[in-house]
C-alpha cells in the first residue's frame, strides 16, 4: 500500500450516500508501511467544482471517468478496507495533491502561524 494509490472502498461510511467510493491514500509512506491500522485518505467524486483543494484525476489513474480528489473531506480508513486497487497517481497528479492538501490544511507556509492563533 502506497501514498497516492487509489482504492475502491465498499460502504465507505454512514455519511456517504454511495455504496462504494474511490479513495486515494494521502498518509505519509512511513505510516502506510507501519503496523498502524488506519490511513488518512481523500475521497474521489465525479464532480469538480474548480476549488484549489480539488485535484483532477481520470483514466490515466485507472478510473472509469474524469473525477476529482476532494482534499477538504479527509477521512481515516482502516487499511483492511483498502483492498480493491484501482490505480496510482502519476507524478504531476501527486504534486497537485500535495499542493491541494497544503491549501486544505492551511499549510501554504508551514512556518507561519495564523494571526488568529498568535
Amino acid at each position: 500500500m502506497n501514498r497516492g494509490e487509489l482504492y475502491l472502498v465498499r460502504k465507505p461510511g454512514s455519511q456517504d450516500p454511495r455504496k462504494q467510493r474511490v479513495f486515494v491514500v494521502v498518509s505519509r509512506q512511513a505510516l502506510a508501511d507501519s503496523r498502524f491500522s488506519t490511513l488518512i485518505c481523500a475521497p474521489v467524486y465525479s464532480q469538480h467544482d474548480g476549488l484549489s483543494t480539488q485535484v483532477r484525476v481520470g483514466l490515466a489513474e485507472g478510473l472509469k471517468k474524469e473525477s476529482s480528489i476532494h482534499c477538504d473531506e479527509l477521512v481515516s480508513l482502516p487499511k483492511s478496507a483498502l483492498t480493491h486497487f484501482v490505480g496510482s497517481l502519476k507524478f504531476a497528479a501527486l504534486r497537485e495533491l500535495n499542493r491541494a492538501l497544503a491549501i486544505a490544511l492551511g499549510l501554504e507556509d508551514p512556518y507561519s502561524i495564523p494571526s488568529t492563533l498568535a
